[in-house]
């Protein structure tokens, strides 16, 4: 579990766990013998580093937001590389070897064109695409917008792709059914609890409405998807709300505060990137150029790299 901010006996309780778990990591890592430690960050991590530095053995750090983790701000100092995904994370970290990567992406996302991707979900090449994501999980606060806003946006001529989230599907289908029972098995409007090839309605959309996790952000710069960001106010460490500032700060996306994310401003944001082509393209490119599609090739040759010398 993530350590406790205040001090007190769980904090104490936390820090007694974690010596247990890092003399347990020595032990494995003793037994078998790598010839380099990787950590992506998060409290997990944690000891396996630990144990890697203590027994000598070189470590590379990948972190994947805009703002570092505890984890890896205390252990980057001692990192033989630090991989990034974002720019902004650099002046956070104590490495002298600092690279930006971006995070690994699955190679079907380069394999995907638009046409393609909207033939197979069957939408129309008339109207323009919205895809709604909140993550695997979903988004309650988005999809309660979308809720209220969904017969608004189709009847102007979008057509939507909504990922509801495992969780929430049953409710929103219900929600769905007593408000606006015309658009189960609408043609123009796709509901799902999760996509398991994302990388469809991604290159399918014109526009993306989601959550601010690093990885869904990545996504978001190798399809060149424009997007408004809505971070989770209850991310660790408020991890998605940089996230997302750095993508309004980079021009690739709207940032939106979960609180204010409601169906007439939705509707409002929607309409008014649609209703500038050019900054909808500006963005489309300043995504592109953010894409980092080689991330995963990057980092293993990082990993290769620090073999050699050690």
């Amino acid at each position: 579990s993530g350590m406790p901010r205040k001090k007190s006996l769980k904090l104490i309780k936390w820090f007694i766990k974690l010596g247990f778990a890092t003399i347990k990591s020595i032990y494995y890592i003793s037994k078998l013998k790598p010839d380099v430690v990787f950590g992506t960050g998060g409290y997990v991590s944690g000891s396996v580093l630990l144990a890697a530095k203590i027994l000598n053995i070189p470590f590379v750090i990948h972190d994947p937001d805009a703002h570092p983790g505890i984890v890896n701000k205390f252990m980057s100092k001692w990192a033989s590389a630090v991989s990034i995904s974002f720019e902004q994370a650099k002046f956070h970290l104590k490495s002298k070897k600092i690279i930006l990567n971006g995070n690994p992406i699955r190679a079907n996302f380069l394999h995907v064109d638009k046409e393609n991707a909207i033939k197979e979900l069957n939408l129309s090449t008339d109207r323009k695409t919205i895809l709604v994501i909140g993550g695997s999980q979903g988004a309650q606060t988005i999809n309660n917008a979308l809720l209220e806003a969904v017969q608004d946006l189709i009847n102007q001529g979008f057509q939507i792709i909504h990922q509801t989230g495992t969780k929430n599907y049953d409710k929103y289908i219900e929600e769905l059914t007593k408000k606006h029972s015309e658009f189960i098995n609408n043609q123009y409007y796709i509901v799902k609890p999760f996509f398991n090839n994302m990388e469809t309605p991604l290159n399918a959309a014109d526009l993306a409405i989601s959550r601010a996790g690093s990885l869904s952000i990545s996504e978001l710069n190798l399809c060149g998807l424009p997007s408004i960001l809505v971070p989770y106010p209850y991310a660790a460490a408020d991890h998605q709300r940089f996230n997302a500032k750095a993508m309004e700060k980079a021009g690739a996306s709207i940032y939106l505060e979960d609180s204010q994310c409601n169906s007439s401003k939705l509707f409002e944001l929607i309409n008014d990137i649609f209703n500038n082509p050019e900054k909808l393209e500006q963005m489309k490119k300043i995504n592109k150029t953010l894409a980092k599609p080689q991330a995963t090739e990057n980092i293993i040759q990082i990993l290769k790299e620090v073999v050699k010398i050690y």
